[in-house]
């Protein structure tokens, strides 16, 4: 079992992260025109492509996919203020990608804040993670709540249902912690904006582009953003306690997985896999993360998770408050 951090080690690790914080406006440019371009050019040929074979479209859908993953990991970077140095940069670039992924930008950013300051922490669930029950509070449910606890925690309905909840749940929301006047603004705004942009896309291009070109891509992407979500903070050995014994530190360093990508899925996901680097020093833009861990050998007690055993993790569905970890349905007795 990894031995907890030493409470001293915070400050050290905050020193050691700092060169790493801030944004570098060349590489943030490049970057950003390196996703928006090749976006704009394959959502434009399979426009191209549709009269004359779907399957080419189709298969030109795979990679738009990537190129959309690619866009809200841009958008995620200005929501934490680290893409670009300016706040109204990062605001009005965030906005834009927050529309292209059909995220109200504002509504996010409160509701990813929160889940950044609440992490692992047992008292505070409920911010921008997977639904998680304990063991005993599963067990006081009834029977009808156990099973849509169970449907809700299936990988069918995560992986399948996931994107049709970002598609509509965030279409409409109600007051809230995470909602106030500004976020709820926010959210229509991006509503107005992704209305616009279907009118213009459905009168320019027609139904089917709109279809394959981005509904289909999006889909998939959000397939993608899902399992993202769940394997950064869902796996065997993670860190859950109880408020009062909750450390920001440890909750960053072994609550969130190492998950180790091809070159190429870490490219189109921004490093977002270093996920442990990122809940250490949220300021530090993607661009940065595998350089800051490279950097420091601390970061090598995070656990390390791979696509195989990620995939594996999708089964664990309650945390067990006697044994200190996530697990799967089966290893519960009813009673």
């Amino acid at each position: 079992m990894t031995q907890p951090i030493a409470p001293s080690a915070g400050a050290d690790w905050r020193r050691a992260v700092e060169p790493f914080v801030g944004a570098d406006a060349r590489r943030a440019s490049f970057q950003l025109l390196t996703t928006l371009v090749p976006l704009a050019a394959l959502v434009w040929a399979i426009h191209i492509l549709l009269p004359h074979s779907l399957v080419l479209a189709l298969l030109l859908a795979v990679p738009t996919a990537g190129w959309i993953v690619r866009t809200f990991i841009i958008m995620h970077d200005c929501a934490h203020g680290s893409f670009f140095a300016a706040r109204r940069l990062n605001d009005a670039v965030g906005f834009v990608t927050g529309v292209l992924t059909l995220t109200p930008f504002a509504q996010w950013r409160r509701d990813h804040a929160l889940h950044h300051a609440s992490s692992g922490d047992l008292d505070r669930r409920g911010h921008g993670d997977v639904p998680t029950l304990t063991v005993s509070e599963y067990l006081a449910r009834s029977p009808r709540e156990r099973r849509v606890y169970r449907t809700i925690r299936h990988p069918a309905a995560l992986l399948l249902g996931g994107p049709f909840h970002l598609m509509i749940g965030q279409r409409m929301r109600g007051r809230s912690k995470a909602t106030g006047s500004r976020q709820l603004v926010s959210v229509w705004m991006t509503n107005a904006a992704i209305a616009l942009l279907l009118g213009a896309g459905f009168w320019l291009a027609g139904w089917r582009t709109v279809l394959v070109a981005y509904a289909l891509p999006y889909y998939l992407a959000a397939m993608i953003g899902v399992w993202l979500f769940y394997v950064q903070h869902q796996f065997e050995g993670a860190y859950w306690t109880t408020h009062d014994d909750w450390d920001y530190a440890e909750a960053a360093l072994l609550g969130s997985s190492h998950l180790q990508l091809p070159v190429v899925l870490q490219w189109f996901t921004g490093s977002i896999g270093l996920h442990h680097v990122h809940h250490v020093a949220p300021r530090i833009p993607n661009y940065r993360l595998q350089s800051c861990h490279d950097a420091h050998s601390f970061f090598a007690r995070s656990p390390v998770v791979t696509p195989r055993s990620a995939m594996a993790s999708l089964r664990l569905a309650l945390w067990d408050e006697d044994q200190h970890r996530l697990v799967a349905f089966r290893d519960v007795t009813l009673r």
